[in-house]
């Protein structure tokens, strides 16, 4: 049965609407707003380049306490590790044998005190008999030589005397340093060897503690550097000497014990290519222990003026480090840099590569790429409530 003409028009009105919504465009697609960064000028700031070391502390004084006089240890009068002084009283030896030896050789000088006089008294009575020639020439010589030989023997036993005395003395072993004192390595009791051979008894060591010396060694071309900044100041013959330099302990995250180098070696030893150099640290409080490993930073350049940045708008592109710069229409490029140390508060030293009138950018850095469109703002400010699309760009 064929369709009327009333009920087709209906339907021919539908598809002319449907085909000519299928004749017009796609939505437009919103491209999205520049991202926002913080910029700023880099910091004009006077530095100073510094070498870094691994060295280790040693102490000024270090003595092993021998006996210089044989006999059985009687007395040991100090702690274990305890700081002594200079002159305290360490070990005490038996002093009987000592004492009685002193004893002795006093009697024997007295006795040759005694002959000394018996011998002046004959000579002076041969004098007048050999004038009257009751005695020959050679009688009185004889006498004369008996008086010598008494003078001979009464500083004999002078000598003796003050050696034994001496050795009564070395009996009783005093600190020869201040500083800390180790272990006891003989027992009461026991024989200990004295004398200046090498079989003598080592009863203990100490070691100084204020001031600790810290040794170090550098390269050969640090040490020509170190000595052209020398040639440059006051006093070129100082080879640094008295230059400052500050040490970091392996638990510490900073430098800040301060030595001053009182030492460099006059020779470069052939094997390594270096050459010792060595600093004077305070050590009021006991914290450094000889042998104990740190770090030294050494300066390694004269003050000088450079600009710095955070070192958190520093990227690296495989060996190469760079930072993005706002150039005109707020595009942003990178520009090559070369770096120099980590300077206080995070900020990074840039030695080439960049100029002071350059705009770096400090934060943002993820959502960045060469050449691409940002929406600045100046380090400090306070950026604007973002409307519109921005709105929902985060």
């Amino acid at each position: 049965m064929p369709k009327s003409p009333a009920r087709v028009a209906p339907l021919l009105v539908l598809l002319a609407g449907g085909l000519a919504g299928c004749g017009e465009g796609a939505p437009k697609q919103f491209a999205p707003p520049p991202p926002n960064v913080t910029v700023a000028k880099p910091q004009k700031s006077q530095v100073t380049d510094y070498d870094e070391y691994v060295g280790r502390f040693v102490a000024v004084d270090m003595v092993e306490v021998r006996a210089r006089v044989s006999g059985y240890l009687d007395k040991i009068q100090f702690e274990d590790g305890q700081i002594v002084r200079q002159g305290d009283p360490l070990f005490v030896i038996d002093r009987r044998p000592f004492e009685t030896t002193v004893a002795q050789t006093k009697a024997q000088l007295a006795q040759a005190r005694a002959n000394l006089a018996f011998a002046e008294a004959d000579l002076a009575r041969g004098a007048q008999l050999v004038r009257d020639k009751t005695i020959s020439e050679q009688t009185f010589d004889q006498r004369t030589q008996a008086r010598r030989v008494a003078e001979a023997s009464v500083q004999a036993q002078e000598a003796a005397v003050r050696q034994a005395e001496l050795d009564l003395q070395f009996t009783e072993l005093k600190a020869p340093v201040t500083g800390r004192i180790g272990d006891r390595r003989v027992s009461v009791g026991n024989l200990v060897t004295g004398g200046t051979g090498g079989n003598t008894t080592l009863l203990a060591t100490i070691v100084s503690i204020d001031p600790m010396r810290f040794e170090f060694t550098f390269d050969e071309a640090s040490y020509l550097r170190y000595e052209r900044i020398a040639a440059g100041g006051n006093d070129p013959k100082s080879r640094g000497k008295d230059m400052t330099v500050s040490l970091r302990l392996i638990d510490e995250p900073e430098f800040k014990h301060e030595a001053t180098v009182d030492f460099v070696d006059n020779t470069i030893d052939r094997s390594t290519g270096t050459i010792r150099g060595r600093a004077v640290v305070p050590n009021p409080k006991g914290l450094f222990t000889p042998g104990m490993f740190a770090r030294v930073r050494v300066p390694g350049s004269l003050p000088y003026e450079a600009l710095l940045v955070p070192d958190a708008a520093v990227g690296s592109e495989q060996v190469r480090k760079f930072v993005y710069v706002l150039g005109p229409g707020n595009v942003v490029t990178p520009k090559y840099v070369t770096l120099g140390q980590l300077a206080g508060g995070g900020m990074r030293v840039i030695k080439d590569g960049l100029s002071a009138d350059d705009s770096v950018v400090v934060n943002g850095l993820a959502r960045l790429r060469p050449g691409i469109k940002v929406n600045p703002q100046e380090q400090g400010a306070t950026p604007p409530a973002a409307t519109g699309p921005q709105a929902n760009n985060k």
